[in-house]
C-alpha cells in the first residue's frame, strides 16, 4: 500500500509517502498504524480524512497493499 501525506502532516511523518505491506486492514487498525509509527499523527486523526484510491473512505472501509492512501488535511479556499 503506498499511503501519500499533505501539507502539514509531511512535516510531522517526515515523508510525502510511505510503502507499507499490511495485508488487509480496516481504518482503526490502520491509523493504529500510523499513529505507532508517527506519533504525532494522532493530535489530528479526528480532522484527517482518509482516501482510498481517490475516493474517500468510510469507516468500514478496508485497504488492501495494492490501494494508494492518502491522507488528507482539512483545507480551506479564499
Amino acid at each position: 500500500m503506498k499511503i501519500l501525506f499533505f501539507a502539514h502532516l509531511q512535516d510531522i511523518t517526515g515523508c510525502r509517502q510511505i510503502e507499507v505491506n499490511i495485508g488487509e486492514i480496516g481504518s482503526e487498525a490502520l491509523w493504529s498504524l500510523l499513529i505507532g509509527a508517527h506519533p504525532g499523527l494522532a493530535a489530528h486523526r479526528d480532522s484527517v480524512r482518509l482516501a482510498c484510491n481517490g475516493e474517500y473512505a468510510s469507516s468500514d472501509t478496508l485497504f488492501t497493499d495494492q490501494d494508494e492512501l492518502a491522507l488528507i488535511p482539512p483545507v480551506s479556499g479564499g
